[in-house]
């Protein structure tokens, strides 16, 4: 492997050539290969070259204890010698490449073909014939100018092509850079902690170098390689390199090489930077995948993929056989014969996205990911409008071919001349230009547009409101939330812990005690127990401003701890500068099994004291002794143990505080060494030295957010590690429980007890009797908040089906963010893993953030439904006036420039001044839409139709009998390159001046009064409505022959004003009439349940990644022009840019966002088993600081029976978990197996084959 990369690298060949060993007495190249070896062949290699890790920390010109000098020069010089942490992103794509990709519209290609034919045929002259014995339609054209203008309609067109491409193409582009903004803005809010100087400061991932010394703790992704200089109890987890899904151990005895793009699942420790950007083994992963700049292709390489390519042939071929077999046994074999052929261009395609080296496990592993709920819809009906519309503009076309052929041959009874049949073809092409300018318009292409700026907008919106958007459709998704299951420390809380109560030496201090009033062997032990058993990363800084509070970084519960130790007027740091980290024998870190941490020193006559702390209630009941207020121990009897948790810890808990036990523990040496990996021996025979109440107060504006959420229908439930009592006491101080209401406030270990049958299965249906009510869920394992999300996601028994969003800081929230409709992880406290299985993250760490992404969610729906009823006013009117016009005049009324005109108002320029209106706190007055309401409400579809009926009526007034009303000359039966006419003119400005008010009707669509409500707030809409008029006017009065118009006179345009504004006095009467009566009007829009797809189409869909709605309804169809529609497909996958099952490479960010090792892999291997049941698994009590559960070493899912078996086992503790608990979602295919829709791929992934084969 490292061969081949290393020539894929420019920076690898300067670095092969120039210095092999430069100013540092190691080279890159050195390094590189150490970093691929693994385990004890890693040991092998340090102690060959370089000693130990001391000796390569020289070599490398660092110090393991007081990190690099952190001068700008030695910086300089080691990016220029060993490479920056930077991975070069791929390429974006040019303009010129999204105008060509805009030019791909079908529609738009008619119209090119059509235009250019009639350029063509505009400068024929038929040589002897006289026009008039062609027909009537043909001549009466006045002199030989007016005739030689003729190609100015076919230029016209053309150069409204240019417009629209250049317009599609900008958007495409400004879309583009705004994801690469987006992108950029998440990888620099990334840091990391290294220490240079001596200091531990937190610098930006792409400003790490070789022979940084880097701390790293639970939860962090790792930005580099590395090798370990010290650690405790760290693992992690290798499954985005590896596949394996094991937790490895890492030592300096066993294991001390650390890969970057793998995840610290727990423990902490030190490590030496020795590889960053695209040297590291992530690297030159991408750069193979192509991600690099230069992209070598080695014969290796290319032969892997003519490999790939057969491979991909012969499984095609074999699914078209089994395709075949199925289809033939249903008797439809000439459907089949079409399909195979279309399919077999498509195939190769579909193919190469569905990366098969992962077999057909991996495809039936992964349950279809639906698409948004939003785009599901809008492909649907913007396919449905589709049809219509090629279906009306076919009608058209032959209806003014029958009708010019009956006229000319039958009724003027005129033969047929040779030297006419070009005049004819003018006809023809003329005819079939005003069919495509109704398909033109009726086709909706401003639909995926305005969801595309609508969602962008919102996005760069909620930035402001601490919202950072990660997956665009989220956004969208969050309008749609019917229940929040939040955190409860940081979210809801303001996570600035401080100890307000303790007890200590026998007595219950209400407020923090002097000193003095402890004795003093009892201060000395707690002082160093604090001191050296709280996580050296977590310490109190001096305040930024001045008078402000002190700044509390790392661990907020242990920073209380500490502001303890100074509120008692000692200081922490003396014991920590005493005892440096590397000095601790052993620690066992804070995990959500163990829900304790401790440290173990060793002294100088060889005994050993281990300090303990964690959840009160569960290290009390491994005491047998406690301090008292002599300073001597005395033995803690359970009835003591009761006495203490029920006059200290319940009281304390119940005025909402959480409660932490700090212990200690003597092993004398006369009893030789312990065993130190048998944690349940250990953890035993404690001396309790004091417990402690934390109070975290709630946000001031956490009460009121929740209360708008009530108001707007959104259930607020809170999930914590926190014992019951704090977390109900919270949750009344919050407002998500009233006193005398009927809700559930339970634990995990009751949780769990009612939602498990006999044989300790999960039962929906239990679930189902309990979350409805489910208000606080307390001492909750990260398993049961993902059982509690999935299972109020697959409930059924509310209407509409719930959208659930949640919070999440901690590394074990990662399963729930991946499940949930909307993952919001903490910007501040949360951990890397949980921000990268989120959709959103919040900047503030703010609970009423959540309510400003409901409000802009709400927004996007309700923008894209104004541009919708906008829309199809516009495009019933102007088919039904194209089409009947032609139909009745043989000459459309409004011509195909205009038409296109009319377009780009009603596409582009309505997308962006309707999907841009700012939210309003209304929108927090009704209830959530839910999955299935339909785009178009009756309500919409009222105003729709009441609007199309009033323009139609002035439009058709207009042209049958406008001529008499302005006393003009008619416009109507109009020969072959007639000059414009100003009865047309009149048409069509009033047409366009109508759109202009009817704009601003559809700025409400729930039937309010008030159109111009916050007009003014919106500049972008009063610019375009005011741009577009200025237009209009240039048009009509100075665009002549290409536009069709002539200049008109004061009186004619105050007429058409006067015409147009009358939609707004008319709007007031459509909104008069109450919906309810109008029995006839039905909603449109739904989106399509997946019930309602036929077998043999999911089967069909196999190979997709996602169901696509729009593809479905083509197959149904097999409408060929269909396929244009796939230019909507295309601006939806530019929303999906954020989304990962478009990429390729199943479990890595989308190609676009490849520049940075942080985003490699987007999440760990998330599979939730908890092992070791010998150690007692109780309740969770820092649970939002929660390291993950420890993982079982099995690889495989044991069948069916042995799952049975394993789950009767009895469970001595609340919630312990001592099986293996399948989270996954019921797939049919698999035969009862689970497989669960968080899981990344496993070692079957394709980064695994390439490795492999490589």
């Amino acid at each position: 492997m490292a061969s081949n990369s290393f020539r894929g690298s420019k920076r690898g060949r300067h670095a092969q050539a120039n210095h092999d060993v430069g100013d540092f007495n190691c080279s890159l190249k050195e390094l590189r290969s150490l970093m691929e070896l693994r385990g004890p062949e890693g040991i092998a290699r340090i102690q060959e070259c370089y000693g130990d890790v001391e000796g390569l920390c020289t070599r490398l010109r660092t110090s393991p204890i007081h990190g690099l000098g952190g001068h700008a020069d030695d910086i300089a010089r080691r990016k220029e010698e060993f490479g920056q942490n930077v991975i070069p992103p791929k390429k974006p794509k040019t303009f010129l490449q999204l105008v060509w990709e805009a030019l791909q519209d079908v529609t738009l290609i008619i119209l090119e073909v059509a235009a250019i034919i009639s350029l063509g045929l505009s400068f024929y002259r038929p040589p002897d014939a006289e026009r008039e014995n062609c027909g009537k339609a043909a001549g009466g054209v006045e002199d030989e100018g007016e005739a030689d203008a003729g190609w100015i309609e076919g230029a016209a067109i053309l150069l409204s092509v240019v417009c629209v491409v250049l317009v599609t193409a900008f958007n495409d582009w400004s879309k583009e850079k705004q994801f690469r903004g987006l992108q950029s803005r998440i990888e620099q809010e990334q840091k990391f902690t290294v220490v240079r100087g001596g200091q531990v400061v937190q610098v930006h991932v792409a400003e790490i170098v070789v022979g940084d010394v880097a701390q790293v703790k639970y939860g962090d992704l790792l930005p580099a390689d590395g090798v370990l200089i010290q650690g405790n109890d760290l693992k992690i987890d290798e499954s985005s390199l590896t596949g394996e899904s094991d937790h490895v151990k890492k030592t300096l005895d066993n294991d001390p090489m650390l890969l970057s793009g793998t995840h610290v699942m727990e423990g902490s420790g030190k490590i030496l930077i020795t590889a960053v950007g695209v040297n590291s083994q992530t690297g030159i992963i991408f750069t193979l995948l192509g991600a690099g700049e230069d992209e070598d292709d080695d014969e290796e390489e290319k032969a892997e993929k003519e490999r790939k390519k057969r491979e991909r042939e012969e499984k095609k071929k074999e699914k078209e056989r089994r395709k075949k077999e199925k289809k033939e046994k249903k008797d439809k074999k000439d459907k089949l014969d079409k399909k195979s052929k279309s399919q077999d261009g498509a195939g190769v395609e579909m193919q190469a996205l569905n990366s098969d080296d992962e077999g057909e496990e991996k495809k039936k592993a992964h349950p279809k990911k639906e698409k948004s709920v939003l785009q599901g819809k809008l492909t649907k009906l913007a396919v449905q409008i589709g049809k219509a519309g090629l279906f009306m503009s076919g009608l058209t076309v032959i209806i003014l071919i029958t009708l010019f052929m009956v006229d000319t041959f039958w009724i003027q009874g005129l033969p047929w001349i040779a030297d006419c049949t070009p005049i004819y073809i003018q006809f023809c092409v003329k005819f079939f230009i005003i069919g495509v300018t109704v398909l033109v318009v009726a086709v909706p292409e401003g639909l995926p547009l305005a969801v595309t700026i609508s969602l962008a907008y919102s996005v760069k919106k909620m930035m402001k409101d601490n919202n950072l958007v990660r997956h665009l459709d989220a956004c969208e998704t969050m309008g749609n939330a019917t229940a929040i299951c939040s955190d409860k420390t940081g979210t809801l809380t303001m996570n600035r812990m401080t100890v307000v109560q303790a007890y200590l030496g026998d007595r219950h201090y209400r407020v923090v005690p002097e000193s003095d009033l402890i004795p003093g062997k009892v201060l000395d032990l707690l002082i160093m127990g604090i001191g050296v058993n709280c996580a050296y990363t977590s310490k109190i800084m001096s305040p930024e401003k001045e008078g402000g509070l002190p700044r509390q970084v790392g661990n907020k519960t242990e920073c209380a701890l500490l502001g303890f130790v100074l509120e008692l007027r000692r200081d922490y740091m003396t014991i920590r500068n005493e005892i440096p980290e590397e000095k601790l024998f052993k620690v066992y870190t804070f995990n959500s099994v163990r829900k304790s941490m401790s440290t173990v020193l060793k002294n100088a006559d060889g005994s050993y004291r281990m300090f303990s702390k964690g959840a009160s209630e569960i290290l009390l009941k491994k005491c047998c002794k406690i301090m008292t207020a002599s300073g001597e121990a005395k033995v803690f009897k359970p009835r003591d143990r009761d006495y203490v948790v029920k006059n200290v810890i319940e009281p304390m808990a119940s005025e909402g505080l959480r409660t932490i036990c700090l212990a200690y523990r003597d092993f004398p040496p006369v009893d030789g060494e312990p065993d130190w990996e048998n944690e349940t021996d250990i953890l035993t025979g404690l001396t309790c030295l004091c417990v402690v109440g934390i109070e975290d107060p709630v946000r001031p504006e956490v009460p009121d957010a929740i209360k708008r959420c009530q108001r707007a229908g959104i259930t607020v439930r809170m999930v914590t590690g926190d014992n019951i009592d704090t977390a109900r006491a919270i949750a009344s101080k919050c407002g998500i429980v009233h006193p005398g209401d009927d809700f559930l406030c339970i634990d995990g270990k009751e949780f769990n007890r009612r939602i498990r049958n006999q044989l300790g299965e999960i039962e929906q249906e239990r679930i189902d009797k309990i979350w409805p009510k489910l208000r606080v869920l307390a001492r909750s394992s990260p398993t049961d908040k993902h059982t509690l999300v999935k299972g109020i996601m697959d409930s059924t028994v509310l209407e509409p089906r719930q959208v659930v969003a949640v919070t999440g800081d901690g590394t074990n929230d990662g399963p729930a963010l991946k499940k949930a409709d909307v993952g919001f992880a903490m910007g501040i406290a949360g951990t890397d893993v949980a921000k990268e299985a989120s959709d959103i993250i919040l900047t503030d760490d703010n609970f009423s953030s959540i309510v400003k992404a409901v409000m802009w969610g709400r927004n996007v729906y309700d923008s894209i439904s104004k541009f919708l009823q906008f829309q199809l006013t516009v495009n019933v009117v102007a088919v039904i006036v194209a089409f009947t016009g032609a139909c009745i005049t043989q000459d459309s009324p409004l011509k195909a420039v205009q038409m296109l005109w009319v377009n780009l108002i009603m596409d582009t320029f309505a997308s962006l001044a309707l999907a841009t209106e700012p939210p309003t706190e209304s929108l927090l007055l009704r209830k959530p839409y839910g999955r299935n309401k339909p785009l178009i409400s009756r309500t919409m579809m009222k105003n729709i139709l009441g609007h199309a009926v009033y323009q139609l009526t002035v439009i058709f007034t207009l042209l049958f009998t406008g001529e008499q009303i302005f006393d003009i000359d008619s416009g109507r039966y109009a020969p072959l390159h007639a000059p414009p006419s100003e009865h047309y003119t009149i048409v069509f400005n009033t047409f366009v001046m109508m759109q202009l008010f009817n704009e601003i009707n559809a700025r409400k669509i729930h039937g309010e009064r008030n159109v111009f409500d916050g007009i003014f707030k919106n500049m972008i809409f009063c610019s375009i409505v005011f741009g577009t008029f200025v237009i209009q006017i240039v048009i009509v009065q100075f665009g002549g022959k290409p536009f069709s118009c002539v200049g008109l006179s004061i009186d004619q345009w105050l007429w058409c004003v006067f015409l147009g504004f009358g939609c707004l006095l008319w709007g007031q009467v459509v909104t008069t009439v109450p919906t309810s009566r109008l029995k006839f009007l039905k909603s449109a829009g739904h989106g399509t349940q997946q019930e309602e797809i036929p077998e043999d189409e999911l089967e069909e869909m196999e190979d997709l990644d996602e169901i696509d709605h729009g593809e479905m309804e083509m197959r149904r169809g097999q409408v060929l022009w269909c396929r244009g529609l796939g230019r909507i497909q295309t601006q939806i996958r530019v929303v999906n840019a954020f989304q990962d099952t478009l990429s390729p490479y199943e479990g890595l960010e989308t190609p676009e966002s490849r520049n940075s090792i942080h985003n490699f892999m987007t999440t760990p291997e998330f599979r939730i088993e908890d092992s070791e049941p010998q150690i007692p698994l109780i309740d969770d009590t820092e649970g939002e600081d929660d390291a993950p559960t420890k993982r079982n070493a099995a690889q495989t899912l044991p069948p069916p029976s042995t799952l049975a078996t394993l789950s009767s086992t009895p469970n001595q503790n609340n919630n312990a978990v001592d099986r293996i608990i399948p989270l996954y979602k019921e797939s049919p295919k698999t035969g009862g197996i689970p497989q669960s829709a968080a899981l990344p791929p496993r070692p079957g992934s394709p980064l695994h084959s390439l490795e492999t084969s490589l």
